[in-house]
């Protein structure tokens, strides 16, 4: 943590994570949304996010601190659906509902939310809740977080 006398070290942009990352921090999806925000690493020390607009950070990133030091951040694990069965029609309905979706050769991971688990009940999916890092697709053009849009 920041001691008496301490300045906060700040992060004005992103750049990749590499192994020479001086601390780390876990967020969920929800959190990786961020433009101006005070976080702690996972090794106990804070520092303040101060962006020029809002972003979506990802696993692989780094905030760039501005005394040059990086940390990386890392997906933390949150509660998700592992979605099984007529793909196709499954993730054509959860992209109408414009939910975030995760996408693998055999499987859709959504979050676990009670109408999502609903819907995909009622479309016959087969579900598995897991503790998962949640990694979703990003939007229309390969990047970035889809919310909403106007029609």
């Amino acid at each position: 943590m920041t001691g008496a006398g301490e300045e906060r070290a700040v992060a004005r942009s992103i750049a990749r994570a590499g192994p020479d990352a001086a601390g780390s921090v876990r967020l969920d999806y929800a959190a990786r949304l961020l433009r101006r925000k005070r976080l702690v690493t996972t090794q106990g020390w804070d520092f303040l996010v101060d962006l020029p607009k809002t972003i979506s950070v990802e696993e692989g990133e780094a905030f760039a601190l501005e005394d040059g030091r990086h940390v990386a951040v890392v997906a933390a694990e949150e509660a998700v659906l592992e979605v099984r069965g007529d793909l196709p029609r499954l993730a054509w309905h959860i992209g109408n509902r414009h939910a975030p979706c995760q996408m693998m050769a055999d499987a859709l991971v959504v979050q676990d939310e009670p109408v999502m688990r609903d819907m995909l009940t009622r479309l016959g999916a087969d579900l598995r809740p897991l503790s998962a890092a949640f990694t979703p697709e990003g939007g229309a053009y390969g990047h970035g977080r889809v919310a909403g849009h106007s029609h």
